[in-house]
């Protein structure tokens, strides 16, 4: 499957400058009859929350042809070709923001005196090569989620462009290439944000899948069309939406909820441009599209008493408590995030550590995902595809040929797969649709297996024709299971213990698990970062999983209630004998009121573990997570315990029996009777109960 660049029918379109902030001047791009067009732009909302791609951008020495001359005369001005990637990159961000996507450009080289990775006619190995030196000697220096490589090379057959699919955040894999084809920079931002779809997992818009696009073929049609000329489409239809929905909710992409460090932006500060950066109170993008109502456009400033503009922790200008959910977990590897009280954004993105159990599936975490040989083959197969037993793995991946192989070895060469790896080479599967759902240059590649007892076994696996933009799908993805307590890793089949995780969650106290940042994330009621006491649960990444008040504003409260309840309590003992006649008075008989008796001395064990126990159920259902909070409570019971019991004895001491007059026919009792007169302590503990 390729993509050409066409030239319009009656000659060759102009080139026209783009403005670098307003994509409609879309509109204006083209003003010859022959080929005019217009660009539309529709609110394809997808995503809940706004995600940032960090984005590196590289040139080779070799640079559009149509420029090359043009360049060299200026004595290879560097800073006009930045500029022209620059305004690629800012293309590519328009595309995906009504994905709610947003592309920042956070690295820019151009290799002007000589390439630092080969880059050749043959796309495969220019890719291969390519993101090879991106993981050696690009990330270990510059912070990024994805690179793309943009070259005047022409490669072999019709290719224009390259990338893996479902590889964004990969270490390994998150990166593609472009042949810068046109003058016009829009044409190697169209390939560009194609080639990035692919990272993001989504497939090309074949006649069978039946994708809805807004925009004829003669209008451009979509990004994600496997070939695509003049005019260049700027839309995507309702194939990518769902196949970016898909790979989203499997796990793809788990890097890309962060915030951009905005001193890294590419182009330096600028008021408009939808990142709050230094000396920037919010920015909601130029004035005619700001819809927020927290944030002044012109200035980049907060409107009125608004404390904060953007984020998913701000709601109606104010930052949302503390614990409230700001992003739910997307898949059996990912864990949840919670707003901290303190902060307008949803806190980074945090995930199972490697070499985890996925929850309720039968895998391991990778980055994130939980991948299993079942998940690969729907995707190929579509529903009811299956993995295929372990005989066929072994016998048809031990070929070493283009249909049986595990990857490529160093002299790109197919290479045999050993009996322990053969899981991690060509996926084979069974039942599913009669051909694979992913693509026209996708076909079928079946294998009878006789077996020993009779019969024979049908091993289904995928081959895709070169040509292709994306390299071999069907081979097993990094990070699936091969075995008990194994993971496919570089085409080899090895231990999760590589990872580390056990020692990482021995750490936990058995109350919580690792996550992708080597921190504990505590289930709820315990305390990070060991989750060895009370707490609110999550980590020290994600924030508290429950709602909370401010912590000394719920102490302050709690003292100022029991300090009333106190004062109200002396008032009650002062005003005992008016309250004890109201309250506890009978109507005895005369031979009743002549009994006397002493007053019983107070019991306090009953009031104080009846406080012991409350105290205790108060501080469970708190969860505290703050030690003052946990610290002003203790205090705070012991006050309600220890008053009325100090003052039971000095406030109220024991009546002296009062004799009785008699009468001569008065029957004496010796047993004691129950006095009228209710002791202080008793009368607090009531009270407070």
């Amino acid at each position: 499957i390729s993509r050409e660049y066409t030239i319009c029918n009656g000659g060759k379109c102009p080139n026209v400058t783009m403005s670098h902030r307003h994509i409609v001047t879309l509109v204006q791009m083209i003003l010859n009859p022959v080929c005019s067009t217009v660009y539309y732009f529709h609110d394809l909302v997808l995503i809940s929350s706004t995600i940032n791609v960090f984005l590196c951008l590289l040139t080779s020495n070799n640079i559009h042809p149509g420029l090359r001359v043009q360049f060299q005369k200026q004595g290879k001005d560097v800073e006009r070709v930045k500029q022209r990637l620059a305004e690629i990159a800012n293309y590519v961000d328009k595309f995906y923001r009504v994905l709610n996507i947003r592309v920042a450009l956070v690295g820019l080289e151009v290799w002007s005196d000589s390439d630092k990775c080969p880059v050749t006619q043959d796309p495969f190995n220019t890719l291969h090569e390519f993101l090879d030196w991106r993981k050696v000697k690009l990330l270990p220096t510059k912070s990024h989620d994805n690179a793309q490589l943009i070259s005047g090379v022409y490669f072999q057959g019709t290719t224009i462009g390259m990338a893996p699919i479902m590889s964004m955040c990969t270490v390994e894999q998150s990166g593609g290439i472009v042949m810068d084809h046109s003058e016009n920079p829009l044409g190697a931002a169209v390939t560009l944000a194609h080639e990035l779809g692919h990272n993001f997992g989504m497939n090309h818009d074949t006649p069978e899948r039946g994708c809805g696009c807004r925009m004829t073929v003669d209008r451009g049609g979509c990004i994600m069309t496997p070939s695509t000329g003049y005019p260049f489409p700027t839309v995507f239809s309702t194939c990518s939406k769902k196949d970016l929905a898909a790979s989203l909710e499997k796990g793809v992409g788990m890097c890309l909820y962060n915030m951009p460090e905005v001193k890294v932006l590419y182009g330096g500060q600028k008021c408009g441009n939808g990142y709050v950066e230094e000396g920037e109170e919010c920015d909601c993008g130029e004035l005619e599209e700001c819809m927020n109502p927290c944030c002044n456009a012109t200035t980049c400033t907060l409107k009125g008493d608004a404390v904060c503009a953007h984020g998913q922790c701000c709601e109606d200008c104010r930052l949302k408590p503390a614990g409230t959910p700001c992003r739910e977990s997307s898949n059996s590897c990912d864990l949840p995030e919670f707003c901290t009280g303190a902060n307008p954004h949803c806190p980074a993105n945090v995930y199972l550590h490697d070499g985890h159990s996925c929850h309720k599936v039968d895998g391991y975490c990778y980055n994130g995902i939980c991948q299993t040989h079942e998940q690969q083959c729907i995707t190929l197969w579509g529903p009811g595809a299956k993995p295929a037993p372990g005989i066929c793995f072994e016998r048809v991946n031990s070929a070493g040929d283009p249909y049986g192989n595990c990857g490529k070895d160093s002299k790109g060469l197919f290479a045999k797969c050993e009996a322990r790896d053969a899981k991690c080479g060509k996926i084979q599967c069974q039942g599913g649709a009669n051909r694979p759902v992913i693509g026209t240059n996708a076909v079928s590649i079946e294998t009878n297996i006789p077996l020993q007892e009779g019969g024979r076994i049908l091993c289904r696996g995928t081959h895709v024709y070169l040509g292709d933009d994306m390299p071999d799908p069907g081979l097993v993805l990094a990070g699936t299971t091969c075995g008990e307590g194994m993971m496919c890793l570089n085409r080899q089949c090895q231990n999760v213990s590589v990872f580390g995780v056990h020692q990482c969650s021995g750490k936990c106290s058995e109350r919580g698990v690792c996550n992708n940042k080597k921190n504990c994330h505590c289930e709820e009621h315990w305390a990070p970062p060991f989750c060895e006491r009370a707490g609110f649960g999550g980590s020290l990444d994600s924030g508290p999983m429950r709602l909370s008040a401010d912590s000394r504003g719920v102490a302050v409260a709690i003292l100022a209630t029991l300090l009333s309840l106190m004062g109200a309590g002396f008032l009650v003992f002062l005003k005992r004998k008016t309250l004890v006649r109201l309250l506890f008075t009978n109507k005895k008989t005369t031979m009743d009121k002549l009994r006397y008796s002493r007053t019983p001395p107070p019991t306090p064990v009953f009031h104080f573990m009846f406080w012991i126990s409350m105290r205790n159920t108060f501080i469970e259902m708190l969860s505290c997570r703050d030690d003052y909070l946990v610290e002003m409570t203790e205090i705070l019971f012991l006050i309600c315990i220890m008053v009325p019991w100090s003052l039971s004895g000095l406030l109220d001491p024991p009546e002296q029996p009062v004799p009785a007059r008699l009468s001569p026919c008065t029957v004496h009792d010796a047993s004691p009777q129950p006095s009228l007169q209710v002791p202080a302590y008793t009368r607090w503990v009531s009270f407070c109960c």
